[in-house]
């Protein structure tokens, strides 16, 4: 009975191998010849000197008596939502603590604002970054920043709250 089995579906195989051999042999159609048309080089253009992105205002960073204790820059955009959320952070750290913190804020999506974002090398905005009073960073945050929080990194920088 098995024999009998394999021979029949031997049979279906090879109809329908047959039938389908036929079906596969079509004519072969041709495209038409695409004309090709030769571009001219570009042009060699000599690569020019790029200057550095510009340094933060030296004003910010004094190492004078009366120097602020911490600089918080703000890296962000108004057009940011927590950026936004950060402005009323900001302002009360600057009404706060006006005689040991200087508030930056740089809108990074602006022309004037976007050397600032390559000199910090920000990823993200808002951007937090805090420098002490030589103008070294010692602390960044990326994201809203609450002000309980914020808090704490201005006191590790030496601010007295």
């Amino acid at each position: 009975m098995r024999t009998r089995w394999s021979a029949i579906t031997l049979i279906v195989f090879a109809i329908v191998a047959s039938s389908c051999s036929k079906a596969i042999a079509a004519p072969v159609v041709t495209e038409p010849a695409v004309e090709t048309t030769t571009v001219a080089p570009a042009p060699v253009v000599e690569p020019t000197a790029v200057s550095p992105a510009p340094a933060m205002e030296t004003a910010a960073i004094s190492t004078t008596p009366n120097a602020p204790l911490v600089t918080f820059i703000e890296l962000g955009s108004v057009n940011c939502i927590p950026c936004r959320a950060m402005q009323p952070v900001m302002e009360s750290i600057r009404q706060k603590y006006a005689d040991q913190v200087s508030v930056l804020f740089y809108d990074v999506w602006t022309q004037e604002g976007q050397p600032h974002a390559q000199s910090y090398r920000i990823r993200v905005i808002p951007t937090q970054v805090f420098l002490d009073k030589d103008g070294k960073e010692y602390y960044r945050h990326e994201g809203f920043f609450p002000e309980p929080e914020l808090l704490k990194a201005l006191e590790m920088g030496g601010v007295k709250l």
